[in-house]
């Protein structure tokens, strides 16, 4: 089970999945048809609603703070599960993203959070995040075939500039619990290295802040262990995992997750490459320029252009006289067309 109760005014989105083995292909197994319902201490109820892929969503809550609350669900085995009763806690709002530019031991940028609880009490967090960034394709392209002939591509016909998301996939936790005061200050997000084609633009971050109790910190550090501390001789050995969740109806099955209540803070920012060092990017693909050049009969027909073969090659620049070219310039979509792993149409949030 993944996601928080959210106890403010933002959407609770939580995600119910079964555990698949390490060797399959299939790696994602999400849970359909369940029925998920928040309860407070009072018995107040807050259905969620199923949307896709095992996403169940309410709409803001708007808790009572000084109130507890479980989540509880039954799933079309009939098989229940309860969390235990969680307190509100309150998460400061995020100061500041930031990022210092990293040149040893390998270069690119440390993206950093600074926060701070000025009632000195939550001691405990976590962060994650969802990424955005505009690229562009290795080679730009100013013709497209119309199927008969190689003609000049038009503004809405532009494949050279795309954007791309992704969403965190590392347990980012910070605590303040050796210091005096509870701040934290420039603590590591998410490094990025120079090559990469996510800062080649424009890139975007929004970060998401949770404020934990103590329970729930350790839960994340066993569950960072578990999987992202393992595989040599000196790593932590794997632990057993203290989730509060637990199946009713079969008390001996193994739950994986920890459900806490908290508002969300939450923080976008922007880095354009015009601040960053002038770094080259290692695009994803193998690309060469290959030129192709048209040729009489009766060695081919002029009308069968290898060019407008679909998924093939496409045209980048004419070779010779832009109005009667020998042939043209030409790479593979890999290289050319940057829809096959983005969309042109920026995000809503994009300026």
């Amino acid at each position: 089970m993944e996601g928080v109760i959210n106890s403010g005014s933002d959407s609770t989105t939580i995600k119910l999945s079964q555990t698949v083995n390490v060797s399959s292909a299939n790696t994602a197994n999400p849970v359909l048809h369940a029925v998920l319902t928040v309860l407070s201490d009072q018995n107040v109820s807050y259905p969620l609603t199923e949307t896709t892929n095992g996403n169940y969503v309410s709409a803001g809550l708007n808790l009572d703070n000084t109130r507890t609350y479980r989540l509880s669900i039954k799933t079309p085995d009939n098989k229940q599960y309860q969390s235990d009763f969680a307190p509100v806690t309150i998460t400061p709002s995020i100061d500041s993203i930031g990022f210092n530019i990293v040149n040893t031991p390998v270069a690119g940028i440390q993206i950093y959070a600074n926060t701070h609880d000025a009632t000195n009490t939550i001691k405990y967090y976590r962060w994650d995040y969802d990424e955005a960034w505009a690229f562009n394709s290795k080679y730009g392209s100013d013709y497209v075939s119309n199927g008969n002939a190689i003609v000049p591509r038009t503004y809405g016909q532009n494949i050279s500039n795309c954007y791309a998301n992704d969403v965190s996939s590392n347990i980012v936790l910070g605590s303040t619990t050796k210091l005096s005061q509870d701040v934290i200050y420039q603590t590591p997000i998410v490094f990025i290295a120079s090559t990469s084609e996510k800062i080649e633009s424009e890139y975007s971050i929004l970060l998401r802040e949770y404020a934990l109790t103590a329970d729930a910190y350790n839960f994340w550090v066993s569950l960072k262990t578990n999987t992202e501390q393992l595989g040599s001789i000196f790593d932590a050995q794997p632990s057993q995992l203290q989730s509060n969740i637990h199946c009713i109806t079969n008390p001996s099955e193994p739950v994986i997750g920890y459900i806490s209540v908290c508002a969300v803070s939450s923080k976008r920012v922007f880095i354009p490459s015009a601040k960053l060092p002038n770094w080259v990017t290692d695009y994803p693909y193998m690309c060469a320029v290959d030129s192709v050049l048209y040729c009489a009969p009766p060695f081919c027909n002029n009308d069968v252009y290898r060019l407008l073969v679909p998924g093939i090659l496409i045209p980048i620049a004419p070779i010779g006289n832009q109005l009667n070219p020998l042939g043209f310039l030409a790479s593979t979509i890999e290289c050319v067309d940057c829809t096959i792993r983005g969309s042109k149409t920026p995000p809503a949030f994009w300026p």
